[in-house]
């Protein structure tokens, strides 16, 4: 269950890194932002967590199903602005509804990163036990700060075809979604 997790962790990091190297710039800087702000906002709630308390609830199977209703949705979206993409890129006249639904899901940068943000943020604390907590979430985002800017434009930089992009998008988002099939079904 262990690996499934860890895995799943680093899809979804590189889900929002991939959807980022479609954005302008400023965007990314504001992602960047975001992530940073809330792993200083969220550290008064990592210390208050325990190892066991995590492995609890990884071994919630309610608390799995739930998960899984999340996950599955924001595959849904993220894959639905795949394949919208591919619809506008190739098809030649298309309905106005179908644009701005393009538009609006372009927008959507995940909502899964902040859950692995703040796990990634516990296993700091634990990690670092003797330090000061604060110290620690403040040096964590400044590395997310850094990182999402730096790994989107790296991305961009090894895969500059949008086209390829968008299929390693689309394929790392049905892997999630497998994945997330199995944690809950091991979780029952």
């Amino acid at each position: 269950m262990e690996a499934v997790l860890l895995i799943m962790i680093f899809l979804v990091c590189f889900n929002f890194v991939l959807k980022q190297t479609y954005r302008k710039p400023w965007y990314v800087l504001a992602s960047g932002v975001a992530c940073a702000l809330f792993v200083v906002v969220a550290w008064p709630w990592a210390i208050e967590q325990s190892k066991s308390q995590l492995h609890d609830w990884l071994n919630n199977p309610k608390l799995m199903l739930d998960t899984a209703v999340v996950l599955s949705f924001e595959v849904i979206i993220q894959m639905t602005y795949c394949i919208l993409a591919v619809h506008l890129a190739y098809t030649g006249k298309v309905r106005r509804l179908t644009v701005w639904l393009y538009r609006l899901l372009r927008w959507f940068p995940g909502l899964l990163i902040f859950p692995v943000l703040f796990y990634i943020e516990t296993q700091c604390m634990f990690l670092f036990t003797g330090d000061d907590f604060q110290v620690i979430a403040y040096l964590l985002a400044a590395c997310v700060l850094i990182l999402v800017p730096v790994l989107s434009w790296g991305v961009r930089w090894l895969v500059p075809e949008k086209e390829l992009r968008l299929e390693v998008f689309f394929l790392s988002n049905a892997l999630i979604a497998i994945l997330g099939i199995i944690a809950t079904v091991n979780g029952r």
